[in-house]
């Protein structure tokens, strides 16, 4: 054999063992955890010693980090194992974790993405984030102080969002020269607070994180502990996808795959249970069943897919399909309702308003909700539950939420990919609550529209004209209900048929029981358009006004009825031009101190972005501002 023939079999070899190490890792299973606990319990610092136990750490990072160990203090050659994970510039001057930071690395039975979660409270919705996908949770306890506030929080959320594989580390025990007492101490007093919050079982070990005690390898320091290292107890655990793949087939759909007319999918990921040609499945919330053809990747056909993978699924039958049903099998579909209990952790800095509309998302779902004012709040020391009007940052509670439409869904006890959803704020677009839905309301599954033979068309047609909701919107003082009234006296004498439904005489019957709050406001709006679009539905073309002050309440009601029915008119009137005229005295009384949150003057008003009509009363009369309007309204059939 010749040395070229030498190097080629050794270039053959190496290839060979690399397509085996890469085919070995492809198929390892994956376990996703958290480390959490209170500020400084060494979070950062084990997962830095697992990274570097586990050789995921090149020769230069190892370089920059004895160097940057040198500068914050850290003596002789030991290492400071945080700064691994530690990103932010902030986080390495202060020697805290304020992000979620993620982190892979493997051994050889299993792959890891572990997220180091910060332990301060103000950033327990950061926490939130990283422990909502995760299997296992690593919750840190420094020895010398044992179970604190941030300990006995960040262990309830993990219960709360569902995670049933706890680790208790004792970490620094190199600190209480390795005390089996200090540890056994330890483990009793959390025992007891877990049994308080419903937690059954969870597995405690004596650790050091800086010293590597019992970490990958049992150390002789602890001879008491008879117990798994840490990496020995990771490699085994089971992962939620093993759990979810034993549950009932649940693929929340994405989208519809329609490259060309001789195909028609539907794709998604697989949350729970398999799948295979054959099988009788039923689309929620219709309720349409059909039998599965094909299970399509881009790998090719699959004779089964389980939870976990990303499929497109064919249908024998042309059944209605698109994003945001659930595929499941067909003899134990999930629920679907429109009214629920949750349980809701607040995650924006302003508070939520009850009665306000938020989007929710839930998998591919999404609805838009309103909040009902908490049933409580818990205490995360005492456990005990608290009667609020709304949740703050960080907060935690439960309350009813109500969608517009049936929401297909199952427990988070039972179902995290079908139970678990986010609120989302609809002018800012940001994530303001992560929430766990606890059950259908009773009432929701009860309570069915009733049809009736004639339908909002007739109503309109009877009186030849289509229905409408004129919003008058703007600051008190600004002109709203004088102009409402001029205007509908002219659709009168148009032969319209029309209703005016004023703030104030509102006030006198149907919201009387409301006081002048950001959340007696809010629902003050809801319960309006509610009666405005019983009122187009007779056929009616309904005028409002109504300082409604917020955007999103408009927006509301704009949603509540048919494209194009929703007039919003913008009553234009600076401040200073609406508080000169104070017919009512009210500004005057604002400026006082004596009337809370009043528009203008202790309460935002938010001007319409792009409302469909604009009036300035400081440059036109009554009159012209009337007949303004009529004019864009037209035609007016």
């Amino acid at each position: 054999m010749s040395g070229q023939d030498v190097i080629y079999k050794t270039d053959s070899l190496i290839a060979e063992d690399i397509d085996a190490y890469l085919d070995t890792h492809q198929h390892k299973s994956m376990l996703r955890f958290i480390t959490c606990g209170s500020v400084d319990d060494g979070k950062s610092t084990l997962i830095g010693r697992l990274l570097y136990d586990s050789k995921m750490i090149f020769e230069d990072q190892l370089d920059a980090l004895q160097s940057d160990s040198k500068k914050v203090g850290t003596q002789g050659q030991e290492i400071d194992f945080a700064l691994l994970v530690d990103g932010l510039a902030a986080e390495r001057e202060q020697g805290i974790t304020i992000d979620v930071a993620y982190r892979f690395f493997n051994t050889e039975k299993r792959k890891f993405i572990v997220a180091d979660c910060p332990g301060h409270e103000q950033y327990t919705r950061n926490m939130v984030t990283g422990a909502s996908t995760a299997d296992l949770a690593v919750i840190l306890i420094d020895a010398r102080k044992g179970v604190l506030v941030q300990t006995r929080r960040h262990s309830y959320l993990c219960h709360l969002i569902g995670i049933r594989n706890l680790v208790l580390a004792v970490n620094k025990m190199d600190l209480v020269d390795y005390s089996q007492q200090v540890f056994d101490d330890i483990v009793a007093d959390y025992t007891e607070f877990a049994r308080s919050i419903g937690i059954e079982t969870f597995t405690a070990m004596p650790i050091s994180g800086f010293k590597g005690d019992n970490i990958t390898a049992a150390s002789d320091n602890t001879p008491w502990y008879k117990g798994p290292t840490l990496v020995e107890h990771l490699e085994t655990v089971e992962v939620l996808s093993s759990v979810d793949a034993a549950k009932p087939f649940r693929l929340p759909v994405q989208w519809v795959n329609r490259p060309n007319l001789d195909f028609r999918g539907f794709s998604g990921l697989i949350a729970t249970g398999s799948v295979k040609p054959g099988d009788e499945v039923r689309v929620l919330p219709s309720g349409k069943t059909s039998t599965v053809t094909r299970i399509v990747t881009l790998d090719g056909d699959l004779d089964k897919a389980t939870a976990g993978q990303s499929v497109t699924v064919c249908f024998a039958d042309e059944i209605d399909c698109s994003r945001g049903n659930v595929i499941a099998v067909a003899d134990n579909p999930p629920q679907a309702a429109d009214q629920f209990e949750a349980t809701l952790v607040w995650l924006n800095d302003e508070a939520m308003h009850v009665g306000r509309a938020y989007w929710l998302k839930l998998g591919t779902q999404t609805v838009s909700v309103t909040v009902q004012q908490p049933k409580y709040a818990v205490n995360v020391n005492t456990m005990e539950h608290v009667a609020v009007k709304t949740l703050d940052l960080n907060a935690i509670g439960v309350a009813e939420i109500i969608t517009d439409k049936d929401l297909v869904f199952e427990p988070y006890a039972e179902n995290r990919s079908l139970g678990g959803f986010i609120l989302i704020d609809k002018l800012t677009n940001a994530t303001v609550a992560a929430g766990m839905i606890n059950f259908s309301l009773r009432r929701a599954q009860n309570v069915h529209w009733q049809p009736t033979d004639l339908t909002r068309k007739d109503h309109a047609s009877l009186k030849n004209q289509t229905p409408k909701v004129l919003w008058f919107t703007g600051l008190s003082g600004a002109g709203k209900s004088t102009i409402a009234n001029a205007v509908e006296t002219r659709l009168n004498l148009m032969n319209r048929h029309t209703f005016l439904l004023d703030g104030d005489n509102v006030r006198h019957g149907l919201n009387k029981d409301l006081g002048f709050t950001e959340a007696d406001r809010i629902e003050n709006i809801r319960r309006v358009g509610e009666v405005a679009k019983l009122m187009t539905d007779a056929g009616l073309i309904v005028l409002t006004a109504f300082i409604s002050p917020f955007r999103a309440e408009r927006d509301m009601v704009r949603a509540m009825l048919p494209e194009g029915e929703f007039v919003e008119i913008f009553v234009d009137t600076p401040l200073a031009v609406a508080e000169s005229r104070d017919v009512k005295g009210l500004y005057k009384k604002a400026r006082a101190g004596e009337l809370k949150n009043f528009t203008g003057i202790d309460s935002p008003y938010e001007e319409p972005k792009s409302p469909e009509i604009r009036v300035n009363t400081s440059e036109m009369s009554v009159e012209e501002a009337a007949e303004h309007i009529i004019r864009q309204l037209m035609p007016l059939k």
